[in-house]
């Protein structure tokens, strides 16, 4: 009888798990938060919720509309988030737009987004081997006569933040490929009012959250509008989902120790936490 090995953990005390009685602040947004704390759960850890962004359904559909209403145009639809897949398949719905328009349309999704995809529509052309956007023009590249393709990129639109440079850095990698790329608004991102935060920043504060784990570039642009200096969160480790959250945080002056190598899901973030931790 095979027992998958976070599910022990359960009955394990928790004081032989890796993350014993360390605090994690959590600024994923609120639907990616309950999935990365319970991986920080499973691992003896406790999750702080303070969600830095949330992301959300368009105000203005017209050029999402737009697009879905020529969606037979293009030959591929590059998926970079989960929440981009949701609000793209939940509009298609509301217009009553059948699946079945996607049938000679190629689909992209990185690492555990491709799941969710899935379950929409019901295939998925192309899963990175790099779950970055970098995995995805690798592989793009590698297709022939890619150069005449025309590329939906359903991505959200950033707004009271200044825009990651993670899409804009995507749609030039694929023009550069030649690639008719049509980028269009399918959620929005935007940041939180720190004033919902006063205990969570006071525990920060006071030495009492062990590490914070941001999961994308914007959730640190936001969270650093919250704080008043890098003295509110000198005592915590800084963890961060894969390279681009990574190398954008250090040009933003934060000082990495965690780095998640597996970043298809947040079970390995989750691990790299723990890893940090167990040294």
């Amino acid at each position: 009888m095979h027992i998958e090995s976070t599910e022990m953990n359960l009955l394990t005390p928790s004081s032989k798990l890796p993350l014993h009685s360390k605090r994690i602040l959590v600024t994923a947004p609120r639907n990616y938060a309950c999935r990365l704390s319970e991986q920080i759960i499973k691992k003896g850890g406790l999750p702080v919720l303070m969600p830095t962004i949330e992301t959300c359904y368009l105000s203005n559909y017209t050029q999402l509309d737009n697009s879905l209403s020529r969606i037979k145009e293009f030959d591929w639809i590059i998926f970079t988030s989960r929440n981009g897949i949701i609000a793209f398949f939940h509009r298609m719905n509301d217009l009553n737009i059948p699946v079945s328009v996607l049938e000679n349309c190629q689909l992209c999704a990185l690492g555990k987004d491709s799941e969710s995809l899935f379950s929409f529509s019901g295939k998925v052309d192309l899963i990175p081997r790099e779950s970055s956007p970098a995995g995805i023009v690798a592989e793009l590249e590698k297709i022939a006569e890619i150069h005449q393709k025309k590329v939906l990129v359903p991505a959200p639109e950033v707004v009271g933040l200044p825009e990651p440079n993670v899409i804009p850095n995507l749609v030039t990698d694929l023009e550069n490929l030649g690639i008719q790329v049509t980028r269009v608004p399918a959620y929005i991102t935007q940041g939180l009012d720190k004033n919902i935060y006063s205990i969570e920043l006071d525990l920060m504060r006071q030495g009492k959250i062990d590490a914070i784990a941001f999961s994308s570039t914007a959730e640190v642009e936001s969270f650093l509008r919250m704080v008043n200096s890098p003295r509110d969160y000198g005592d915590c480790a800084i963890a961060c989902f894969g390279p681009y959250t990574t190398a954008n945080a250090q040009k933003l002056g934060m000082n990495v120790s965690i780095v998640s190598k597996d970043y298809s899901s947040f079970e390995g973030f989750a691990e790299a936490i723990a890893t940090f931790f167990a040294l």
